[in-house]
């Protein structure tokens, strides 16, 4: 089964061969010091190799690339806070090689990601779709709590938009829900700033079915956005489906469980920032969730690519309306992210995927009561 890819694999993805000697190509410079990003055209060379996005996708009515970028670890959340001038870097090449949804919060940071993006999509912003989002209360730029109060969107709003650099956000969601506000108020105020012209498109994250319907009842929701992976399942129970029926987009983040499926981490990898909070990230859960991690890396060497490539195809392959957002600070791995979209599945093999992974017994995962209410 080798290399089931379209004909224009130069375009299109990226097989390990290619992979390998385009990270050789942007690895020694950037490994060295990542501020050489930010020093113009002089190391334009280094990113020949990376291979573009040409698929689109609709998020409800939204058209975007079947690819976004996510930009929350730019800001340093499973990582310590990257450069500036590094990451505006990172994704301006994402743009240029056809990545046109990119994906924040004013939490990141808090505001470092956003104003990030901002900077990166000055003068290019009509190549892009920017998603942000709101729900946090702030206190001298630390998170106190949850606040969808319209007074607290609209807050929230100028905010972003000021830090984007822009009059308006393509894409508005609730980052989380609050309990104390109904979602019809919420989902109305956002209605109010789409008829303003300050908002093209509402959007919810980790909700569940009934508050996606009442939402959607009150003002269309595009997106839902939720942790789905090969690891990460559950939103499989009445999520997915829920959004098919009402033609809501799903934008999955954690496409590679936040590294897990990359190879990267052992059992005894240490572990840092935000994963050492992760439950699926304990010593005990990556043992036993190795089996899973051996199923990728099985379908990575059949496909002559790589694990990363295989966990994005994979989502990319479950439904045409799902638009992973993979986060990276690296520009290895920003090449290695776009490729996986030149990996395709046969129906057949998808099948016997789902099999193989479906039999394992994985650790650390929510349930699915956890999702069913709104968390």
């Amino acid at each position: 089964m080798k290399k089931e890819r379209n004909s224009t694999e130069s375009q299109k993805g990226m097989g390990r061969r290619n992979f390998v000697r385009a990270t050789a190509l942007t690895g020694g410079a950037f490994a060295v010091s990542p501020t050489l990003f930010g020093m113009g055209s002089k190391y334009r060379h280094l990113w020949a190799d990376l291979p573009e996005i040409s698929e689109k996708r609709k998020l409800g009515s939204l058209e975007v690339s079947s690819m976004g970028l996510g930009c929350m670890n730019m800001a340093g959340i499973y990582n310590d806070p990257m450069p500036k001038d590094a990451m505006v870097a990172v994704i301006q090449e994402a743009i240029e090689k056809g990545v046109t949804f990119l994906d924040t919060a004013e939490v990141y940071g808090p505001y470092l990601s956003e104003e990030m993006v901002g900077a990166a999509v000055k003068g290019k912003r009509d190549k892009v779709v920017i998603a942000t989002k709101f729900g946090f209360d702030f206190d001298n730029g630390r998170v106190v709590g949850r606040s969808s109060r319209p007074e607290n969107i609209k807050k929230a709003l100028d905010g972003c938009l000021k830090r984007l650099q822009t009059d308006y956000i393509d894409l508005f969601y609730l980052h989380r829900n609050d309990p104390s506000v109904p979602i019809e108020d919420i989902a109305g105020t956002v209605g109010d700033m789409i008829k303003e012209g300050k908002v093209r498109a509402f959007g919810l994250s980790e909700v569940s079915p009934e508050t996606i319907r009442k939402a959607h009842a009150e003002q269309p929701v595009s997106a839902l956005q939720s942790e789905y992976s090969m690891l990460e399942r559950v939103i499989e129970h009445q999520v997915l489906d829920t959004c098919e029926e009402l033609g809501i987009g799903f934008v999955p983040w954690g496409p590679v469980a936040r590294g897990f499926l990359t190879d990267r981490f052992q059992p005894d990898t240490p572990v840092s920032h935000r994963r050492a909070q992760v439950s699926y990230f304990t010593e005990e859960a990556r043992k036993n969730n190795m089996a899973l991690l051996n199923v990728v890396k099985d379908w990575a060497k059949r496909k002559d690519c790589t694990p990363a490539q295989i966990s994005i195809a994979w989502l990319q392959a479950q439904k045409p309306w799902i638009v992973p957002i993979p986060g990276t600070t690296n520009p290895k791995h920003l090449a290695e992210n776009l490729g996986g979209e030149g990996v395709k599945f046969s129906t057949e093999e998808l099948k016997g995927i789902r099999a193989s992974i479906e039999g394992l017994q994985l650790m650390g995962m929510r349930d699915t009561d956890s999702v069913l209410s709104d968390l």
